[in-house]
């Protein structure tokens, strides 16, 4: 029984809901009975009952709740390439009783082009139990392919990341060159001190 509406769904191996998504199932001498809901929809979330018609009655409450799919993309929310090697994208989609029926890129607003004269760029789908994986794979990267990356499933909210390729030195490099500007200021700060405590 849906307890939202009070709706008694199943009754035995009967169903009476219009709604085909329903079933019950009844393993053989079994004392199971397995509700189950296909293609489930946010709007199934809620607390459902099982009742066993005994003196007393027996009954149990599950509350389901539904969430959304989400995409996910492997790593860091931005990556760094150096220009001239490979982008590898990897997104997830862990829905396994609907796997989608497409997987799309995007680079910034546009659909990425497989076809495109650039070349060097390939797609890997892979489907298991576990959920369906698409890579993304850009050669000899160029520093046009810097940008936004949106993996947009049928069936799941997009995950993105942003790609920076670089045409100079790596980002760690970057970031050292600025934590050294930041000290040699700090040091200059500090001296500058001594010496007006000196001239005093």
């Amino acid at each position: 029984m849906r307890k939202r509406d009070l709706h008694i769904l199943t009754s035995s191996i009967h169903t009476y809901t219009g709604d085909g998504r329903f079933s019950v199932h009844h393993p053989e001498n079994s004392d199971d009975w397995d509700l189950q809901i296909e293609y489930v929809q946010r709007r199934d979330s809620g607390i459902y009952e099982c009742q066993v018609n005994t003196e007393p009655k027996i009954n149990m409450r599950v509350e389901l709740h539904v969430e959304d799919a989400q995409a996910a993309i492997t790593g860091p929310t931005e990556v760094f390439v150096k220009k001239g090697s490979t982008i590898s994208l990897t997104c997830s989609v862990n829905v396994h009783s609907n796997p989608p029926s497409s997987v799309l890129w995007y680079h910034g607003s546009s659909k990425v082009d497989f076809d495109s004269p650039r070349g060097g760029i390939s797609l890997e789908t892979e489907k298991t139990e576990a959920g369906t994986t698409s890579k993304l794979l850009i050669t000899k990267a160029l520093l046009s392919d810097s940008g936004n990356y949106t993996c947009q499933p049928s069936n799941a909210s997009p995950a993105f990341t942003i790609v920076h390729v670089l045409n100079g030195e790596h980002p760690a490099a970057m970031q050292t060159s600025r934590g050294d500007l930041q000290s040699h200021l700090m040091l200059l700060t500090s001296f500058s001190s001594i010496l007006v405590l000196v001239s005093r």
